[in-house]
């Protein structure tokens, strides 16, 4: 799991250092920094889902996985949740906000989902190693906006590959290419819904939305991909 503690640590470092900076940035340019990184997460979100699509064999399995998907979420309700309790931080530096924005931005990108199974499967952490040099990048951006609690995103970020990795090395059988191809196009769908958010163009319960994760999996175990 050596890819994911450097992963890890690139946050907490990254949160720690855009915590000072925070203190002497105007609001103006703390505001035009969250619109670049709407930008970011946006053409990440793009450039995912165009990966994904060249690759899969089946597109109605990511297709069924966002319908259905979406009626669980919204069951659940899981944005809801969340955002009673980021009502208690109203102002114009929100930590649970910007927790939120981080978990979305870090854990659902396809890099931080493939880059364990790969790691746990063939043992490269290639893509753990690139990833942790943007998330590096992005955590400074958010916690000049948001502060040091963009660090606790990385105890997150650590809990989350880390049971990717433990899962993959327990299902080796069943991650198949398909199967992570189908979890990329799923990845960039969410990250592009979160820059449209965070630009302020749409309100979209990405939350909601998690439990397609799920069914990609599903199809695997019954035979469908």
């Amino acid at each position: 799991m050596l890819g994911t503690i450097v992963n890890t640590a690139t946050i907490v470092a990254g949160a720690t250092i855009g915590s000072f900076l925070n203190k002497g940035i105007e609001e103006r340019y703390k505001e035009r920094t969250i619109q670049g990184m709407g930008f970011v997460a946006m053409a990440i979100g793009i450039s995912n889902i165009s990966k994904g699509m060249t690759l899969i064999d089946n597109p109605l399995v990511f297709i069924l996985s966002i319908g259905i998907g979406a009626v669980l979420g919204e069951w659940i309700n899981l944005d809801k949740k969340v955002d009673l309790i980021s009502k208690k931080y109203e102002g114009t530096q929100n930590p649970v906000q910007g927790i939120v924005i981080g978990v979305i931005l870090f854990c659902v990108g396809a890099l931080s989902i493939v880059g364990p199974i790969e790691s746990a499967i063939r043992g490269d952490n290639t893509m753990l190693y690139a990833n942790a040099v943007l998330d590096g990048i992005t955590s400074i951006i958010l916690s000049i906006n948001y502060g040091i609690s963009i660090a606790l995103v990385g105890i997150i970020l650590f809990l989350w590959q880390g049971s990717i990795y433990l899962g993959a090395s327990a299902m080796q059988e069943i991650v198949t290419p398909e199967l992570l191809n189908q979890l990329t196009i799923l990845g960039g769908i969410f990250i592009l819904g979160t820059g449209i958010n965070i630009l302020g163009m749409a309100k979209i319960k990405i939350l909601n939305f998690l439990p397609a994760l799920l069914i990609p999996f599903i199809a695997k175990v019954f035979g469908i991909i």
